[in-house]
């Protein structure tokens, strides 16, 4: 007779090899450098709607001002209390862009960006359509949906965030990249590493591998924007200046 113990041990052997956050309801993989792959395929979400979303938010830190030297050199701040801060994300202006380079089985390429109202389509080709551009960090941020009937349409999907302006750093903007497939748990990549003077990063990379389809992890930093990284992965796109409209 098997016992608790062992029919526990034996399950524990089927779930994925990847780190984890979050309790039983909010259960998500979160690709990291030791764990940068998950197959959609075998989890059986290689079809139907797929939702990328960019959020972000300033650190506390960054929103109080830290006085520099001690109490030895400066005796009277010991009791002299700090000034009121305010904790709003209103302090620090912050707009990061998400944003997907498609490659198509055509050959067709282009991208999918605020930048020139390039929303992208997701009924016809390229299958990807970014739904809106959000400059304050809402909760719900960004998304990119993605049509993945036709993944046999698409060679290669790069989603990539960009700052767009006064954003300090990427480690102070604290973004997440959170990938909601249409089955299986979500998929979450960290976007705060420190890249004080970078102002793009490949994010994650779509594309077919060994009859798969799978997500790779890339987070690879820049200090340029869409051209470089164009550059890097080898798009051959022409780029131009872009600006977004004003809102009215």
């Amino acid at each position: 007779m098997v016992s608790l113990w062992e029919n526990w041990r034996q399950g524990m052997g089927r779930w994925p090899k990847f780190d984890t956050v979050g309790g039983p309801s909010t259960y998500a993989v979160e690709l990291t450098r030791r764990h940068p792959v998950v197959s959609l395929t075998k989890q059986g979400a290689d079809s139907g709607s797929l939702q990328v979303n960019l959020s972000w938010q300033m650190h506390t830190s960054d929103l109080t001002t830290k006085r520099r030297g001690g109490s030895l050199r400066h005796p009277l701040r010991a009791i002299k209390p700090d000034d009121v801060q305010a904790h709003t994300r209103g302090v620090v202006s912050v707009d990061l862009d998400l944003a997907c380079l498609y490659e198509l089985t055509d050959g067709s390429r282009g991208v999918v960006q605020p930048l020139g109202s390039l929303f992208g389509d997701f009924q016809g080709p390229p299958y990807v359509k970014l739904t809106g551009d959000d400059r304050f960090g809402a909760p719900s941020g960004e998304s990119i949906y993605v049509n993945l009937d036709h993944a046999a349409d698409i060679r290669r999907l790069l989603f990539f965030v960009y700052i767009y302006d006064d954003t300090p750093a990427f480690a102070r903007a604290k973004g997440l990249l959170t990938i909601i497939p249409s089955n299986g748990s979500h998929i979450e990549i960290g976007l705060d590493e420190r890249a004080p003077q970078a102002r793009s990063v490949a994010a994650v990379l779509l594309q077919h591998e060994k009859d798969e389809l799978v997500l790779r992890r890339e987070v690879r930093y820049v200090y340029g924007f869409q051209s470089e990284l164009d550059r890097l992965y080898g798009w051959g796109l022409h780029w131009g200046r872009g600006y977004k409209k004003d809102r009215v």
